[in-house]
């Protein structure tokens, strides 16, 4: 009788053996179909489903207050590991992984000191470093820009990447530079992402990289629409606009959960950056044209260099400065 009465507990309280074995990632604002960022977290969760044949639990976030309680939900359920998408979920995984020690937790974009937490970082000033190349050599007037999300170091050390790469390719270039704003909004405001292209484009400006999840593909159709050039960000959105998508800064948020699907590691940091596969620039059929052989000879080289350590690119985030 005992046993029946623990089994229909189980299945009422959704901790059924088949739930615990269950993974759980947990998206942030912008939604997992941001064509960004957070997507790039949902393809990484669905491989690991087409692979292992197994089903995994999700959440989007809507507004900051639902972190903690979607953490502390997940690991009630008995998830495990649960997967955290971005920097700003780093309280709450902090908070709920000290509740729950026997439950294993990723984030990614930050670091969490904790024996069941696996925090999983990356390199994004050497592959912004890349694309910065990129830009300023497709560039015409010798004016590019960037566009941030939301104003924090993290962002910064995109943008910090990214003008040490155009004034690698040329001395001479000219970066201009706008964050969306200081709130989670700013990862998620098509229009102004593109009334800020919009203004640099009036500057002169003919290459924009946006680092602003889904604010980004504002400046993505506002090149389009100016015949001007763009950068995508995260996952490869080359496809977005073919033809005046120049490339995209590619980050392996999806390797990183598949990763974390297939095992965490807790209590330790993993850096992703050239050397490791987890950030590049992307090259496909949609952005072939624009990419002469001479710039992507370049770029390899570079990249070369900067695995090699011959390049030493500034990181934002251990200066706090751009030098």
């Amino acid at each position: 009788m005992k046993t029946l009465q623990t089994a229909l507990f189980l299945a009422a309280t959704g901790l059924a053996t088949s739930a615990l074995a269950q993974p759980a990632v947990i998206y942030d604002m912008g939604g997992k179909f941001d064509k960004s960022f957070n997507q790039a977290g949902f393809d990484g969760a669905e491989r690991w489903k087409k692979e292992s044949g197994k089903t995994y639990l999700e959440f989007e976030i809507s507004n900051p207050a639902q972190r903690e309680q979607a953490q502390r939900r997940m690991a009630e359920r008995g998830a495990t590991p649960i997967v955290g998408i971005g920097f700003s979920q780093s309280s709450a995984v902090e908070k709920v992984a000290a509740e729950f020690p026997k439950v294993q937790f990723a984030i990614i974009d930050s670091v969490v000191k904790l024996p069941n937490v696996q925090s999983i970082v990356f390199k994004e000033h050497e592959g912004s470093f890349l694309v910065g190349m990129m830009a300023a050599m497709a560039s015409k007037t010798g004016k590019v820009g960037f566009v941030g999300g939301m104003d924090i170091p993290l962002i910064r050390r995109f943008q910090c990447g990214f003008e040490q790469g155009a004034k690698f390719a040329n001395a001479k270039a000219e970066v201009s530079a706008n964050m969306t704003g200081t709130t989670p909004a700013a990862w998620n405001d098509p229009a102004r992402g593109a009334e800020l292209a919009k203004a640099q484009f009036a500057k002169g400006v003919d290459v924009i990289f946006a680092a602003a999840g889904g604010t980004g593909t504002g400046v993505y159709q506002a090149a389009k629409d100016g015949g001007k050039l763009a950068i995508g960000v995260d996952s490869n959105q080359n496809h977005l606009h073919p033809g005046t998508m120049l490339t995209s800064m590619v980050k392996r948020v999806d390797v990183a959960v598949y990763n974390a699907f297939k095992g965490t590691k807790g209590g330790e940091v993993t850096v992703l950056g050239l050397k490791e596969g987890g950030v590049d620039y992307a090259m496909d059929e949609h952005n072939a044209k624009l990419v002469s052989a001479d710039m992507k000879k370049k770029v390899d080289a570079a990249k070369a260099d900067i695995i090699a350590g011959k390049i030493k690119v500034i990181d934002y985030m251990a200066n706090n400065a751009c030098k």
